[in-house]
């Protein structure tokens, strides 16, 4: 089949189940829960063959008016090859508008994001599995609706943009914790259910021993015995997980366009990502 007799319309509820079928072809944990979550923060493209199959997806997720995520790039394995993934990335461009954009790509897809002008600024890596040798301390708190501004004005700090929508969602679905320090809010980490098991992010500290705390605390609260955290190349908390059970098992490039990030606080870092789709 050409590419030509693909049609690309807005990504809309209709397109979940196909959706879930194209990530479980690519080796994907992702549940419909979490294609309806990108869903409700994103602008969506499928791309439907003439039997009304979803054999492609692209999500563009603004935060603000000045940075956006591109994320949940698949093209059926059928067809690979014939130029579709450029087309998805158009779109989402184009929805993108004058928007900074950031993406994590896989091996195959680095090429692509290189020729439209993304470039490398780091490594992500997912580690997840069983946990192991786990023991709870530290000064974490539940998080208290009272705290949900505090806790954007720390991610925005932190990301460099404003991820409210993000927030407010978590406010909603997910356990979060805090680290309170006379009387201000320094750390702040969430934990939802998201594909095999939980998943922990954001996790927002000032080092990575407020982060280890948050980590931990959350990780006594999951509701399955399957974890996942996504780090950054800069979180310095790979061997930690390794050594409590959540083992490396894969990740991915960060890009950025253009070159050039915006500045953050040297206070506020992030140690472990909200997943790969939502950074």
């Amino acid at each position: 089949m050409r590419t030509d007799d693909i049609n690309l319309v807005s990504f809309t509820s209709e397109h979940i189940d196909g959706a879930v079928a194209l990530s479980r072809q690519a080796n994907w944990p992702h549940r419909a829960e979490d294609w309806h979550l990108v869903l409700r923060l994103s602008h969506g493209v499928a791309a439907v063959d003439e039997a009304g199959r979803v054999v492609g997806t692209i999500f563009m997720t603004p935060y603000g008016g000045d940075c956006a995520t591109i994320s949940m790039v698949i093209v059926d394995e059928g067809m690979r090859g014939r130029g579709l993934g450029r087309k998805l990335m158009d779109e989402a461009i184009t929805l993108a508008g004058d928007r900074s954009l950031r993406l994590i790509a896989t091996a195959e897809g680095l090429p692509l994001y290189c020729k439209l002008g993304f470039v490398v600024e780091g490594e992500i890596f997912q580690h997840q599995g069983h946990l192991v040798h786990l023991a709870q301390g530290g000064e974490v708190e539940t998080a208290t609706a009272g705290d949900f501004s505090a806790i954007k004005a720390l991610d925005r700090a932190a990301f460099g943009a404003d991820r409210s929508a993000l927030i407010d969602f978590l406010a909603d679905v997910a356990q979060a914790v805090v680290i309170r320090r006379n009387g201000r809010i320094e750390a702040y980490g969430a934990l939802r259910a998201f594909g095999r098991g939980d998943v922990i992010g954001p996790v927002i500290a000032p080092s990575a021993e407020d982060a280890k705390s948050l980590i931990t605390a959350l990780a006594f609260r999951r509701s399955s015995d399957f974890l996942r955290v996504d780090t950054n190349d800069g979180s310095g908390l790979g061997d930690w997980l390794a050594e409590i059970g959540l083992n490396l098992v894969g990740g991915g490039i960060a890009m950025r366009r253009p070159a050039g990030g915006v500045a953050v606080s040297q206070d506020a870092r992030i140690f472990a990502l909200a997943n790969q789709a939502l950074g």
